[in-house]
């Protein structure tokens, strides 16, 4: 049950009110996750989707109490609101959102005590590193390395932090130095809601290639059982291709049957003519 807050003061009352506004106008309502997105990179990912979509930020308690006064499915993005997350509201559906925030993201340095989304994995070979302190850092962070050349060498591909896992201070200050940057920027979807359901990301995040593949796969079976079922269907291709089967079966059933009919006589002979040939060979 939608819960009615105008107890607020009058700032808070607009800012919940300016909320709700936004949420009538556009079609999908979601919480996004903002972390470590530098203010001027923040600024211009809002003027990147400008055309396409509003992120606003609001405070937790109002974000609570606007969703609360939408009452319905909006109620349910009150359990995912976080420390750094903030509002969107788009057009469209939540699927298309998703892949178009996912496309817009960068990468930067990772920083002490941050969880990798991906396995961190720093390759073999030569480095621009003369000898030095480098090499200490490196091993200390779990990276083979060895002077070649009178440079740094990493003497074999390691996996230094895997996904999931925190990312240590020698690590993250050895994985910039190498320049490697492993954490995404950009807009995280937290929740979506749209047409009275919530969407989240482990639902959003379809490999568009791989769902073509299997949909492709599905129509091959689906054309092999109505052809070798006899199921007359509406499928372009289908009709066709049972009477050719139609035809092979009947041609063959008359082949090995010894009828007598046209089309099939040819066969019968070149058949006798091989049988002929093979017994000759003997």
């Amino acid at each position: 049950m939608p819960i009615y807050t105008h107890h607020l003061p009058a700032w808070k009352r607009e800012e919940v009110e300016q909320i709700k506004d936004l949420a009538d106008k556009y079609t999908l309502v979601g919480l996004v996750d903002v972390y470590g997105i530098p203010a001027r990179q923040f600024q211009q990912i809002r003027r990147n989707l400008r055309s396409n979509a509003v992120v606003k930020v609001a405070r937790n308690t109002l974000v609570e109490h606007s969703m609360n006064e939408l009452g319905g499915h909006f109620v349910d993005l009150n359990g995912k609101v976080s420390e750094h997350s903030a509002l969107i509201f788009a057009n469209g559906n939540p699927f298309k959102l998703f892949k178009s925030l996912e496309q817009t993201k960068t990468k930067r340095s990772a920083k002490a005590g941050e969880i990798t989304p991906e396995d961190i994995v720093v390759p073999a070979g030569p480095t621009t590193f003369k000898p030095g302190p480098i090499v200490g850092e490196l091993q200390q962070a779990g990276i083979p390395a060895a002077i070649d050349g009178g440079k740094v060498k990493i003497k074999e591909t390691k996996t230094v932090v895997k996904a999931g896992e925190a990312i240590n201070k020698k690590q993250a200050d050895v994985l910039s130095k190498l320049g490697i940057k492993p954490m995404p920027v950009g807009l995280s979807l937290l929740a979506v809601c749209y047409e009275g359901d919530m969407y989240l990301p482990d639902v959003l995040s379809v490999d568009d290639e791989a769902y073509k593949a299997k949909i492709t796969l599905a129509a091959q079976q689906a054309f092999n059982l109505a052809v070798n079922a006899a199921v007359p269907t509406a499928c372009a291709g289908v009709t066709e291709a049972q009477i050719a089967k139609a035809v092979r079966e009947a041609r063959n059933l008359g082949v090995e049957a010894s009828i007598y009919e046209k089309g099939v006589i040819e066969l019968i002979i070149s058949k006798a003519y091989r049988q002929a040939n093979a017994l000759k060979a003997i």
